[in-house]
């Protein structure tokens, strides 16, 4: 097989549209690093917590955005994450950092700090790279080759949250999305947001399957048309 031209992808969109399963997926059959930018400001988020920085005081935490070391793998099959050298990949799914990410995520410190590192990843990625978020079409990778918004029904994204977190109701998990979405998108540094040149994709009357093979494929026409 001929090496493809190495290709930025940008997918973005608010949480319980299905960006993770369909980063990963498309990145692996296409070959290309994958990058959940989440899980950056969740690890990041959980090393305040754990040091017992104030998340409440943006002050305290831009004064220790630099400390923590984030080492993030882009293997789309086994994305490792690793904070001061211990592996966080379950701590930062807990709920008590997703309940407190959007607050940390906000101080521009620490955006800065983790678009930085963001770029640094994307560019070294020689096949290319899936990196999923929330600003990545609009701030982080402006000049990315595809941009893919995903949106879904609240109603949807809560029920497959709820899925994925064992137990929990579907009516509090959509409470919790939407206030979690209304704080990503009216915060100041780089909200979540649709970049103008995106292609969005409502998930909400699709299965993952073909998600997917929609994403797959504008990957594989812009690979075509360059």
């Amino acid at each position: 097989m001929e090496s493809a031209t190495p290709v930025i992808v940008a997918i973005d969109g608010p949480a319980g549209t299905g960006k993770s399963s369909t980063s990963k997926a498309v990145a692996a059959q296409l070959g290309l690093s994958y990058l959940d930018t989440g899980a950056q400001y969740r690890a990041i988020t959980w090393w305040m917590v754990s040091n017992g920085i104030d998340v409440d005081d943006p002050s305290a935490i831009a004064a220790a955005a630099g400390k923590p070391e984030i080492v993030s793998g882009t293997d789309p099959e086994g994305p490792a994450i690793t904070v001061d050298g211990v592996d966080v990949a379950g701590p930062i799914r807990t709920q008590e950092v997703s309940s407190k990410v959007s607050a940390v995520s906000a101080v521009p410190e620490v955006r800065a700090r983790i678009t930085e590192l963001q770029r640094s990843i994307a560019a070294s990625a020689e096949q290319g790279i899936v990196v999923e978020g929330r600003d990545i079409g609009t701030t982080v990778l402006p000049d990315a080759d595809l941009k893919v918004f995903l949106t879904a029904s609240p109603e949807a994204r809560a029920a497959r949250r709820s899925g994925e977190l064992k137990g929990s109701d579907v009516h509090s998990t959509r409470e919790a999305l939407i206030k979690r979405d209304a704080a990503d998108s009216s915060r100041k540094t780089s909200p979540l947001a649709k970049a103008d040149d995106a292609v969005e994709v409502d998930t909400t009357e699709l299965t993952l399957a073909q998600v997917i093979e929609c994403v797959v494929t504008l990957v594989e026409e812009k690979r075509a048309g360059k």
